[in-house]
């Protein structure tokens, strides 16, 4: 290019709109001229040392602008003419004709007309304590490649599969690892495979839940569950959660018939509580007692770093008010999109059908190898080394906060899962914390969109997965020079 590019890693503007605006005033002021050839994404992002999806989301912005345009096999391009030239040139003559009329929504896109495409907005920085994603650079992807290439060359995997319910050999598979794992009391035919979590969120929803019909849900709790809720025209009730996780006993005091109650016991998102075995207990009876039925999202229920796992809901009960639910998105790679469902016999035809009408299928060449994954013991092995990792990660992240903060600070749910919750005891607002934060090239997310109701503030979720132990040091060495 004919001109320098810059980045400010102490700008709040995150690298990829810096790039995006440096372009942009480039191709305005001529600096970059029309037909003039771009680098790649690839190179621009190594001489700018950031990611290459950073530039790429920098392009794509400029492309869809119609700044840029590409050719295949040559690259991308300044454009002939900009936008700016088209808002100034004659406008054409059009024939006179009636303006369409507005389009109609269902009561369902009506309740989506105002949620954000992206609740929680990921900080663009150095360094990030993001949720979300685990360890990807300690996945066994060798083997895994090898795993896919022998699955590649043992069948076809082109055509429909034959079960909506998902591939026969890895149901018995996960069968048997939610009973020896989570004592989960289920048999293969009772587990329905899915795109994820959120799919399996969105079918109980579909089938089990009307237009004001009541949903009781852990405060604050997950918010993503909490729009699939709202987007089907359910009442939300939210139960406190203190450090023994959801309070049944307000619960049981609720007056309205609630259908269902979500929970996320092994590791309440975002406060870390883990559901004590005398409110599970009490839960199980609740449902029982009442005919509702409990979504249990046990999504990293694998971590636990101190004392004796607690089983899960559903293997404490006889899994008929129990709908369990997991997935491999945070265990092994997020973008393997298969999670799986528990689902009580009764309701298995039910969610069959409804799986049929959603998607047909979970593709079937990644549920094979995920089952040969399974069953040759790469899973066990890997969330075994995995833990190790994660524990002495979480274990510098705590210290670091501790020494850096002493009682300026609470640490929450430390003792499980793939995050903490950190309540920071200060007198500035949120929204300043995190922007001096941002100044010194750490990226905080805050845990207020997870509340329903009133939001106490200062309090941001602390992923460890995906940083080294330096990078956690550093990061909170860093906060700690923010006068606050």
């Amino acid at each position: 290019m004919d001109f320098a590019l810059a980045l400010d890693p102490h700008s709040p503007t995150p690298y990829y709109q810096q790039i995006y605006e440096a372009l942009r005033q480039a191709i305005l002021t001529g600096r970059l001229s029309a037909r003039q050839r771009l680098p790649s994404t690839r190179a621009l992002a190594t001489s700018l040392g950031v990611s290459r999806a950073t530039v790429t989301q920098s392009y794509d912005q400029l492309l869809s602008e119609g700044y840029l345009q590409t050719v295949v096999g040559s690259g991308t391009y300044v454009c002939d003419e900009l936008p700016e030239d088209l808002l100034h040139s004659p406008a054409p003559e059009i024939a006179s004709i009636s303006p369409s009329p507005p389009v109609s929504l269902s009561a369902y896109g009506r309740r989506l007309v105002d949620f954000a495409d992206s609740p929680t907005p990921e900080p663009a920085a150095q360094i990030s304590f993001r949720y979300g994603r685990p360890a990807l650079d300690q996945f066994p992807l060798a083997l895994w490649r090898q795993l896919l290439v022998r699955r590649c060359r043992s069948g076809n995997w082109l055509d429909y599969a034959t079960d909506p319910m998902g591939y026969w050999p890895l149901r018995e598979a996960i069968a048997a690892y939610l009973s020896q794992a989570r004592a989960v009391h289920c048999q293969p035919d009772h587990i329905l495979i899915t795109n994820g979590t959120q799919q399996a969120l969105d079918l109980a929803t579909r089938v089990l839940v009307s237009a004001g019909d009541a949903i009781a849900l852990e405060e604050p709790s997950y918010l993503s569950a909490r729009r699939v809720f709202t987007s089907q025209g359910a009442i939300l009730h939210p139960i406190p959660v203190d450090e023994l996780g959801l309070d049944v006993d307000k619960l049981a005091q609720t007056t309205a018939p609630i259908r269902l109650v979500y929970v996320t016991p092994s590791h309440q998102f975002p406060t870390g509580a883990v559901l004590s075995l005398p409110r599970r207990l009490a839960l199980l009876a609740w449902a029982q007692q009442t005919g509702s039925l409990i979504f249990e999202d046990d999504y990293d229920s694998e971590y636990r770093y101190a004392g004796r796992p607690i089983p899960a809901l559903q293997g404490l009960g006889l899994g008929q008010s129990v709908l369990y639910v997991g997935t491999f998105s945070k265990v092994l790679f997020p973008s393997l999109r298969v999670g799986y469902m528990v689902l009580p016999p009764a309701l298995v035809p039910l969610f069959r059908r409804a799986k049929w009408l959603s998607d047909r299928q979970v593709p079937g060449l990644e549920q094979a190898v995920l089952a040969d994954f399974i069953v040759e013991g790469h899973l066990e092995r890997h969330i075994r080394r995995m833990r190790s990792l994660y524990d002495q990660r979480r274990q510098a992240l705590v210290a670091a906060l501790t020494q850096h903060f002493g009682c300026r600070v609470t640490v929450l749910g430390e003792n499980a899962g793939l995050h903490v919750m950190v309540r920071f005891h200060t007198k500035i607002s949120e929204a300043e914390l995190i922007a001096r934060a941002a100044r010194v090239g750490v990226g905080l997310i805050s845990a207020s969109p997870q509340y329903l109701g009133q939001r106490p503030g200062h309090e941001f979720i602390f992923s460890y997965t995906e940083l080294d132990e330096n990078a956690i040091v550093t990061g909170i060495q860093r906060l700690a020079t923010l006068s606050f």
